[in-house]
């Protein structure tokens, strides 16, 4: 079987859909999906994908294409800007739903933060996951952030082992959505 080739490229507001459709399986958490963002969570996510400085924006994610097919997306953002990004976020949340969730923060000022990184299913185990982690780590790295941190479960070591063999390490614990997740740094060599 031929190896497909994967080309990573700067996501545009029309990409917007997929985006969502990748926070959401990043999220993987249907009943949080719908606590946090309405019953139509897709829409809700595709609409703060399309705004220019929101937590999803399109500004913030880099897309993976096979033959034409966009089939993930990445999307990481300076930690320093969450509460800014986050902000954006929940005026959208609460424009749609009059309530704002509240989410503890994930990262903070020091890192690139690596917040979803999502492939489509039927691309599933093609490396597509690690092409487009290896590319937002170059973007962070080229723009001059000395780190790019993420959090992963506990209970997912197969995540761990993949972003263990890009070079990320363990570097703390975090209490997100319940869960005790690993906070893991890649640092620019």
């Amino acid at each position: 079987m031929k190896k497909a080739i994967i080309n990573i490229r700067q996501a545009q507001k029309t990409d917007a859909l997929l985006i969502a459709k990748a926070v959401a399986m990043g999220i993987g958490d249907e009943d949080a999906l719908r606590r946090y963002c309405g019953e139509d969570y897709i829409s809700l996510l595709t609409e703060i994908a399309q705004h220019e400085e929101s937590q999803y924006s399109y500004n913030n994610a880099l897309i993976a294409v096979i033959d034409g097919t966009p089939v993930g997306a990445v999307i990481g953002y300076d930690g320093a800007k969450l509460h800014h990004l986050r902000d954006n976020t929940y005026n959208i949340i609460y424009s749609s739903l009059e309530r704002t969730p509240s989410i503890p923060d994930e990262t903070e000022a020091g890192e690139f933060y690596l917040d979803t990184v999502a492939v489509m299913p039927e691309y599933s185990s093609m490396g597509i996951g690690r092409s487009m982690i290896t590319a937002i780590c170059n973007k962070a790295f080229a723009d001059g952030h000395k780190n790019v941190g993420l959090i992963v479960d506990h209970d997912n070591s197969r995540a761990e082992a993949l972003y263990t063999s890009i070079g990320f390490t363990r570097v703390g614990e975090k209490e997100f959505f319940g869960h005790r997740m690993w906070h893991m740094q890649k640092k620019n060599a």
